[in-house]
């Protein structure tokens, strides 16, 4: 049960954006996901890559909330952060499916997770 909490939720985000990028059902980043209108009557237009962006952003937040915790699995979780990282980083710069964006910024995102579990680490071992 603590190796599953250690896994960091980013990873599972990055799996699934490769999951759909090379099963081939990959919808482009301009693919629309669902339009609404505002009260204000402007209309929005969310498409697949946004729903990535902020499934990241809830995982980056979970990520950050459990660097807070001090435990015997704290370097397990820094480990694979980093692990998660570097494959997203090297991802990135050699997988076509992968040259996006979105990819991008979940890659930037799990940058700010190795650097802010280091920090919170550091300062909450003080």
């Amino acid at each position: 049960m603590r190796a599953l909490v250690s896994i960091p939720i980013l990873a599972i985000v990055i799996a699934a954006y490769n999951l759909l990028a090379f099963s081939g059902s990959m919808l482009q980043s301009e693919s629309l996901f669902f339009d609404t209108v505002l009260p204000s009557g402007e209309e929005i237009f969310i498409n697949v890559g946004h729903v990535f962006i902020v499934a990241g952003l809830v995982a980056l937040f979970i990520e950050i909330l459990k660097a807070a915790r001090l435990s015997n699995g704290t370097i397990v979780d820094h480990m694979l952060s980093t692990a998660t990282f570097v494959v997203a980083l090297v991802e990135f710069l050699l997988v076509p499916a992968c040259g996006t964006v979105t990819f991008f910024l979940l890659t930037v995102m799990t940058l700010i997770d190795v650097v802010a579990g280091f920090s919170v680490s550091i300062f909450t071992a003080r």
